[in-house]
């Protein structure tokens, strides 16, 4: 996985969201790479923050070719994590058409690890 920060939008702005391009590759069941946008912002309450994010993601998942979008929403509230990661319904693509699930993301010694439940038609 790599961020590239973006320059902010209203760098003076107290709760001014940084911005950040997301370039990932998945291996594995799901094989493919993603491009995203994230928006994050940092508050001043010790372990709290919160993100959105979208992601294409493009490639075969269980051998079948396609792409689809997945939105991320999350809080960190003083420390612990809520993180809900859903297929955007209706974007599914090819043999991914119809594609519907959740993904957790699952994070041992610094390493990603993806949880992903899902159905097809």
């Amino acid at each position: 996985m790599k961020i590239t920060p973006q320059p902010p939008a209203e760098p003076d702005g107290r709760w001014a969201p940084g911005h950040m391009v997301l370039d990932k590759r998945f291996h594995g069941r799901l094989d493919a790479t993603s491009q995203g946008t994230m928006l994050a912002v940092r508050t001043e309450e010790q372990g709290s923050a919160g993100y959105v994010a979208l992601e294409r993601l493009t490639g075969t998942l269980d051998g079948r070719e396609g792409s689809f979008v997945l939105q991320h929403s999350g809080i960190m509230d003083r420390g612990t994590a809520r993180l809900t990661i859903t297929v955007v319904p209706g974007t599914g693509t090819d043999a991914l058409a119809g594609l519907r699930g959740t993904m957790e993301i699952v994070i041992t010694d610094g390493k990603h690890e993806y949880d992903f439940e899902y159905s097809l038609p």
